[in-house]
């Protein structure tokens, strides 16, 4: 299954913030949206870090609630891994689980295209399994 298949499943949007809001300005975006990161843009097409709720608590308890009023760009992750449409799930799967990362910016020709989440690769393998027992229980039965 390609990335592509559950972009359109999911649709494209993008959920972005500006590096110069606040984090606090980040968590009611997230709150809003109900998402766990949001991609930092800003003009909502290049992709200049990501910043997750894990980020935001990470750098609560090193710095404190001085933090919540810092730019996100103080506490984003700036070396963004990213993913193509054409791209295969199984291998966004494992890069997803060697590295640690719940979210993966998608590119396309060098604009952000989509997100797909941990989430999002997980529904996509049950989807598959169930679609092949269903395959398989239909070829016992015949």
């Amino acid at each position: 299954m390609l990335i592509r298949t559950i972009l359109r499943a999911k649709g494209s949007q993008v959920t972005t913030v500006a590096p110069t809001a606040s984090v606090r300005e980040l968590l009611a975006r997230l709150a809003q949206h109900n998402i766990g990161a949001v991609v930092v843009s800003t003009d909502g097409h290049t992709i200049e870090g990501i910043v997750s709720e894990r980020d935001v608590v990470r750098h609560l308890n090193e710095r404190g609630a001085g933090v919540l009023e810092e730019p996100v760009s103080a506490i984003m992750t700036a070396g963004v891994r990213t993913v193509g449409p054409d791209d295969n799930v199984e291998a966004l799967r494992r890069i997803m689980t060697d590295g640690r990362f719940r979210h993966m910016p998608v590119v396309e020709d060098g604009r952000l295209a989509g997100i797909v989440s941990i989430g999002d690769v997980v529904k996509s393998a049950i989807e598959e399994l169930e679609t092949e027992k269903a395959s398989l229980v239909d070829y016992l039965h015949r």
